[in-house]
Parts: C-alpha cells; sequence; structure tokens
C-alpha cells in the first residue's frame, strides 16, 4: 500500500481522536451560546453528553476487556474509541436534522475504516464501537421519541451493557 492510501486515510485517525471531537462539541455550544442560538447550544449540549457517555463506556471496557492492538502497539483495542466518537457524533446529527444529518455516518463509518487499515483495531473492535457510539448518541437525544437506553451491569468474569427501550 502506497502513501496515496496513507494519506487518503489521514484524517479518519486525526478527526476521529477523542480531542477533536469533544473539541468539535464544545466548539458547537460555545458558538450557540455567542450568537444566541437555542438550536445550536442544544444540539452542542447534546454532543458534549454523548462524548462522555461514549468515552466512560469505551473507557471501561477498554479496561475490563483489556484486548491487545493486532499492532501489538501499548494500548488496548476494544472497543474502538474512535468509531464510537465518531458514530456518538453521527448519531446526535441525524436525531436533531433527521435524514440530513445521517449524512455523517459515511463519514464516520471512514474514521472506521481508517482504524482497520492502520492495523490498530479488528473489525470486531470497530463494530462494537459504533455500536455503543450509536447508543451514546440515542441515550443523549430524546425529542419527544422512543428511546433506548443503556447500562453497565457487572457480570460474572466482566461487564454486560443492557439496553432497554423506554417511552418518553
Amino acid at each position: 500500500m502506497g502513501g496515496g492510501v496513507e494519506a487518503f486515510f489521514e484524517p479518519g485517525r486525526i478527526g476521529g481522536h477523542a480531542y477533536a471531537q469533544f473539541a468539535a462539541a464544545a466548539a458547537t455550544y460555545t458558538l450557540g451560546k455567542l450568537a444566541k442560538k437555542p438550536r445550536v447550544v442544544h444540539i452542542g449540549v447534546d454532543l458534549i453528553r454523548t462524548h462522555i457517555v461514549a468515552y466512560a463506556l469505551t473507557f471501561a471496557l477498554k479496561s475490563a476487556v483489556r484486548r491487545e492492538r493486532p499492532d501489538h502497539s501499548n494500548h488496548r483495542s476494544f472497543p474502538s474509541g474512535h468509531a464510537s466518537a465518531t458514530f456518538a457524533t453521527a448519531t446526535v446529527l441525524q436525531r436533531h436534522f433527521g435524514w440530513r444529518g445521517a449524512i455523517a455516518y459515511p463519514l464516520a463509518s471512514y474514521v472506521a475504516a481508517s482504524r482497520l487499515h492502520e492495523n490498530r483495531h479488528f473489525l470486531s473492535d470497530v463494530v462494537f464501537g459504533a455500536t455503543l457510539g450509536l447508543v451514546a448518541g440515542r441515550t443523549v437525544t430524546r425529542h419527544g421519541r422512543n428511546n433506548w437506553r443503556g447500562t453497565i451491569v457487572p457480570t460474572r468474569g466482566g461487564v454486560m451493557l443492557a439496553l432497554v427501550k423506554g417511552g418518553n
């Protein structure tokens, strides 16, 4: 694989990083406040909340599972934090903007693919991270819809992510 493919996936490594995702969420909130746009503030708050939920679940699972990365680097592999963060963002945007916000899902998929290309994660890490991001995004954005709520339940030998469909 040449430099072209490496260069193609580089933005995914950077854009999916926790710092970039949280900075974008904080910027959305701040710009909404400065412009006195309550809807933008609401989106910013939901983005911040979804990242808090996604990061807490991701790092709790990384600590519990302790799966080694395929490249044997000194980090935990399961689940993918890049996938959980970008799918959390995509879900919040989809929930706020409907089908127009769903355009963020291909970008989240690109970030997830970049983690596979760099041999930083196994496919299961990325798929579970994406699912975790979806759950986090749907958990914090309600808007009067039926919601799925998630919780971590300790089990013998690990943890379980329990999902419950609830009303308003």
